[in-house]
């Protein structure tokens, strides 16, 4: 059986780069929701994001007053909420679990953290200077994502083995539908031909 170019370039190429990227990032998470977990998080929570909101222009004063109202009233159920979120993100990376489902919702999750928390990153304001940490980790996590998407299923991951038992797994898994293997031929066992006496 001819091998196509394709089949070349995966044997040549390691997979697991993107799964020591994977991995590295989550225990990154870990740290970070380790502090999430820490009674100065919880006691400053709220102060944090009515500190936010007196530093930005009015024209988004009602997006943060949004967030502040909503969250007030039960401080203690989202200091947990984002303290559990960042956990099992963290635990997903690691794992290598339901890395589809983990990566786009890590995405909106930081997206949602660098609209509020970080306000946007202050650009905007006098003395800035970066933008926040969240919408990098937005794009980190659309880098892997992409990743999932070019190199396919990650046999140094939980999903590879969760794909195997659950064939319907890949969707949470994976960005598209992974081919199925190709079966390895067989060499033909060598018939010996009895000889003809002349």
């Amino acid at each position: 059986m001819a091998e196509t170019a394709t089949t070349r370039n995966s044997r040549c190429v390691p997979a697991w780069p993107k799964d020591a990227l994977r991995v590295a990032f989550g225990v990154i998470w870990a740290v970070d929701a380790g502090l999430k977990w820490a009674p100065g998080f919880r006691s400053d929570y709220m102060d944090t994001i009515m500190g936010i909101r007196d530093g930005q222009p009015g024209w988004l004063k009602p997006w943060f007053t949004f967030w502040i109202n909503l969250q007030h009233p039960s401080v203690t159920f989202f200091v947990y909420l984002v303290a559990v979120v960042e956990t099992l993100i963290a635990a997903a990376l690691i794992l290598g679990l339901a890395r589809k489902l983990t990566y786009i919702s890590a995405i909106v999750f930081s997206l949602l953290i660098w609209s509020t928390a970080e306000g946007f990153g202050g650009p905007y304001t006098s003395g800035a200077s970066d933008i926040g940490t969240a919408i990098i980790y937005a794009v980190v996590f659309a880098g892997l994502l992409a990743l999932n998407y070019y190199s396919g299923p990650s046999r140094y991951s939980a999903d590879h083995y969760l794909e195997r038992r659950y064939p319907w797994w890949w969707r949470l898994a994976e960005m598209r539908r992974p081919a199925p293997s190709e079966p390895v031929p067989v060499p033909l066992a060598r018939v010996s031909q009895p000889r003809l006496n002349a």
